[in-house]
């Protein structure tokens, strides 16, 4: 039996620990036959890739830090050194002060307000540049997102609004980078007990709510949301870019 990714080569930015989505993303690419190259965030974390990615078909453990301009050029570097085109781009990454997500959104800092901004939805633009040029046969750029983008979320609060520009970023740069058959896609998950996402306070509260009240009755599985991105970096995607894909057990249909 075929498999949807073989032979591709895929970049996978975000794994932190095996709660992550994007180590539920990277596991299944693997699945599938892609050959990955993973990126982590100082060397504490490096071990930790190392040992997650163990039994994974990877090509490079690589550093990036992406608020900064040298290492995502770095990354560029190391890629083009492994000397075949990059075919799928997975960006998992998202950060806010603890405190500007616990206190009211209009309490915001201004620091804190640009940090949300760079680390979740600049960082997307930064790697999309760095990458293209990479990805001369075409291919996909898919990243994470969540519904508080575009309706209020309780204690989202800074995050919901990095989220709407991630979003918005999604689609400008499907529309530039299309006539270089790179398409761009955003997933929108619904809430998984993530370490970030314990960050958000009351965050269990939110998982009871979707249980109750989503269409199917049930929080959303990671393996879902992997299966998703499988399919966006798959030749079975090749006429979806510039969409916003719910895996949330339909939650994003229902009012109050």
């Amino acid at each position: 039996m075929s498999k949807l990714l073989e032979g591709k080569l895929a970049l996978i930015l975000g794994i932190a620990n095996k709660w992550s989505l994007a180590y539920a993303i990277a596991e299944a690419f693997s699945r599938e036959g892609a050959t990955l190259v993973l990126t982590y965030l100082g060397d504490k974390q490096k071990s930790a890739i190392e040992e997650l990615s163990a039994g994974m078909n990877t090509a490079g453990i690589l550093p990036c830090d992406v608020t900064k301009d040298d290492e995502v050029a770095a990354l560029t570097e190391a890629l083009r050194a492994l000397g075949r085109p990059l075919d799928a781009v997975v960006h998992s990454l998202a950060f806010a002060n603890r405190e500007d997500l616990s206190r009211p959104f209009v309490e915001t800092s201004r620091s804190g307000f640009m940090l949300a901004q760079d680390v979740s939805a600049y960082s997307l633009v930064a790697v999309a540049r760095a990458t293209a040029p990479l990805m001369t046969n075409g291919g996909s750029i898919s990243t994470l997102t969540y519904l508080g983008a575009t309706r209020v979320v309780k204690n989202y609060n800074v995050m919901g609004v990095a989220k709407a520009s991630l979003e918005a970023s999604v689609r400008y740069l499907a529309s530039e980078l299309g006539a270089s058959g790179i398409r761009v896609n955003a997933i929108s998950a619904g809430p998984v007990k993530t370490v970030s996402a314990r960050g958000i306070k009351d965050f269990s509260s939110i998982l009871d709510v979707i249980a109750e009240r989503s269409p199917m009755r049930r929080n959303t599985d990671p393996a879902e949301v992997a299966d998703t991105a499988v399919f966006l970096a798959s030749d079975m995607a090749r006429g979806v870019t510039a969409n916003t894909l719910f895996v949330d057990s339909g939650m994003q249909v229902m009012g109050f």
